[in-house]
């Protein structure tokens, strides 16, 4: 008896523990769903609160001012005098066509307009002289106008010194007085000629002639319109190139921005002069400040049509992925604060502080683009 009172009280002690086992297993589980639980309502609470005071995007993208470079003339490519990825400075020589036809063609231009002086006794020295200074002024003022526009625009943006925009201003003005004289000079090599030489018709139509040839020899040397960087170059010698067919692709070193493709619910409170927090992959461990420029207005859906009427989208999703606009944001400072290693087309995370960065959202978006800033070393 005593044996199976003492079998029956292990027993019963060991279900005890059991139950008790079992218990505190359940309660544990218990706090560990309560965790998660309120976990998840953390986190879609922040990432709720977030898209309206602090939207972030990994997607991001660097981008620049990139040109096509090609002659305005046929021709075929005599020198080429960069290499690929080249930097070079505005006016510096690209590449050169064979000017050897376009000679020829002014030479000629200078006989037809020799032979229409001769008609009435005057002589075309100085009008040919006075005629080639206007095509050069008016090449250059043409140069100058461009880059003064691109300059103008820069530094109402905040891009570029106000210095160098006045110093832009500066050069064109000096381009057209240059224009101005040339052209002055020119009206009295014409008035030399008397009122029947320079109302003559034929002489007229050589002085033509004489400047499209001349502005030919002039475009047969394609140089850089501005400050900027020669990239994806085939180009070769030897090769036919035709007018407007471009020869090399050129990005402008005198602006960039950053495009970031926010979701359409995060862009209630984005506005202009918002001010952003951007992190380069190309620059871990260091957060960049950029401001809201402008956002984009529209994009393509891709929808296609068939017999003049839009086409219903296939149904092969469970769920619509969130529609995302372009917002345009550029970085603070001038170009001299751009970061060398960040490239045209470099990936970008951004976070835009829709209600200032005084805030606790504020903060907390603040404190997490840091520690991603610090995670892409590994990355």
């Amino acid at each position: 008896m005593d044996n199976e009172h003492s079998q029956q009280s292990g027993t019963d002690m060991e279900l005890e523990t059991d139950q008790r086992a079992e218990a505190g297993s359940s309660k544990a589980g218990v706090r560990v769903g309560l965790i998660v639980i309120l976990l998840m309502v953390a986190f879609t609470t922040w990432y709720a609160v977030s898209d309206k005071l602090a939207p972030y995007t990994d997607r991001g993208t660097v981008g620049g001012y990139v040109a096509q470079v090609a002659p305005r003339i046929s021709g075929q490519v005599v020198d080429v005098h960069v290499e690929d990825n080249t930097i070079v400075q505005e006016g510096d020589l690209l590449f050169e066509l064979d000017p050897r036809p376009f000679q020829i063609a002014v030479e000629q231009a200078e006989v037809d307009l020799e032979q229409a002086t001769q008609s009435i006794n005057a002589s075309s020295a100085s009008l040919i002289a006075a005629q080639a200074k206007v095509s050069q002024a008016r090449a250059n003022l043409e140069n100058a106008r461009t880059s003064d526009a691109r300059f103008q625009s820069l530094a109402q943006r905040g891009i570029a010194p106000r210095t160098q925009a006045d110093a832009s201003r500066a050069e064109l003005a000096v381009a057209k007085a240059q224009v101005e004289a040339a052209e002055a000079d020119l009206t009295s090599a014409e008035a030399e000629l008397g009122i029947t030489g320079a109302n003559n018709p034929r002489i007229k139509a050589a002085q033509l002639k004489l400047e499209k040839a001349q502005l030919d020899l002039i475009y047969a040397r394609v140089v850089a319109p501005t400050l900027g960087v020669v990239t994806n170059l085939h180009l070769a010698i030897g090769q036919y190139v035709n007018a407007g067919s471009p020869g090399l692709t050129f990005i402008d070193g005198r602006g960039a921005w950053i495009t970031a493709d926010m979701r359409e619910n995060q862009l209630a409170d984005i506005k202009t002069g918002d001010k952003a927090g951007l992190l380069f992959d190309a620059v871990p461990g260091h957060i960049f400040t950029g401001t809201v420029h402008s956002v984009g207005w529209g994009i393509d859906t891709g929808r296609t049509t068939s017999g003049g009427l839009l086409q219903n989208e296939p149904e092969t999703r469970w769920f619509e992925p969130a529609r995302r606009i372009p917002v345009r944001i550029e970085l603070d400072g001038d170009l001299s604060d751009w970061p060398r290693p960040v490239k045209v087309g470099a990936k970008v995370t951004v976070v835009i502080y829709t209600s200032g960065e005084q805030n606790p959202s504020a903060w907390i978006a603040t404190g997490l683009h840091r520690v991603q800033s610090l995670l892409s070393y590994l990355y």
